[in-house]
């Protein structure tokens, strides 16, 4: 069992290093997406900026709480590039019937698919994420010892998790879906957007859709509480990585129900 989980890190980590080594062939692009990367992600904070700047406060949150939360969306964003953007590749790997080639393989389906693409944008979002991170950590109100700076850390990792299992979830709808587009998937990535905020300025519909239905909010809100306040979004926020090994089981289970329905390509 050991052996089996160290052989398949091991060719995974190979795969998505072939990658990385094909994408750095083209250094400019490497840097122009990086850059924008940066840059998108920035216009957001300036966003926030704009707005606490005439609001000191909203529901309770104030502006480097709300960069903590931000900062967690955009560091989860960029781990699941690097290490899992082959998620997006699912419909045209489903619908041009290249999946014929990764399922006579001796290596998991569902890996191949997530370690057949690496975004390098993502390194643009680890960046600005771990500098708005930092600064926002030294900013709000909070006592840092080693045990809260140990459940940040494993906070962040589980954000990213949730993030994976969610991508895969939805972007599993190509077995369905006759479309080489990820459309579906991408309007429930837009829809997950609304995490990059605290969910206490929103309704109650969209609370419980964020958090138990696709639950985007334990990509930043949750693990944010739990680190910022008390009560039951604490106790919620401690479940983060519960929730992200649900999601990851969630988005590999549905991944083997759509296998088992796929006839090739115009199935």
């Amino acid at each position: 069992m050991v052996a089996e989980v160290r052989r398949t890190l091991r060719l995974y980590r190979r795969l998505l290093g072939a990658h990385i080594r094909a994408t750095l062939e083209y250094e400019a692009d490497f840097w122009i997406l990086s850059l924008a990367a940066v840059l998108v992600q920035g216009i957001g904070v300036v966003f926030l900026w704009a707005i606490f700047n005439s609001i000191p406060e909203i529901n309770g949150w104030r502006f480097w709480d709300v960069v903590l939360i931000y900062a967690l969306v955009v560091l989860a964003e960029g781990l699941s590039v690097l290490f899992a953007q082959g998620a997006w590749t699912l419909a045209v790997t489903v619908n041009f019937g290249q999946l014929d080639a990764l399922l006579m393989r001796p290596f998991p389906p569902v890996l191949q698919v997530l370690s057949s693409q690496v975004g390098m944008n993502g390194l643009g979002n680890l960046v600005l994420g771990s500098g708005l991170l930092i600064t926002a950590v030294g900013r709000v109100d909070v006592h840092w010892s080693p045990g809260r700076i140990a459940l940040g850390v494993l906070l962040v990792i589980a954000a990213a998790g949730v993030k994976i299992g969610l991508n895969l979830l939805t972007n599993c709808a190509a077995f369905w879906l006759r479309s080489p587009y990820s459309m579906f998937a991408f309007s429930m990535h837009s829809f997950g957007e609304l995490a990059r905020f605290p969910i206490t300025i929103y309704g109650l519909g969209v609370r419980i859709a964020i958090t138990a239905v696709l639950p985007y909010a334990f990509m930043s809100y949750y693990p944010a509480a739990a680190i910022l306040s008390d009560g039951t979004a604490r106790l919620l926020g401690l479940l983060t990585p519960v929730v992200a090994l649900y999601c990851l089981w969630l988005g590999t289970t549905v991944f083997r129900h759509g296998l088992s329905r796929y006839e090739s390509s115009g199935h």
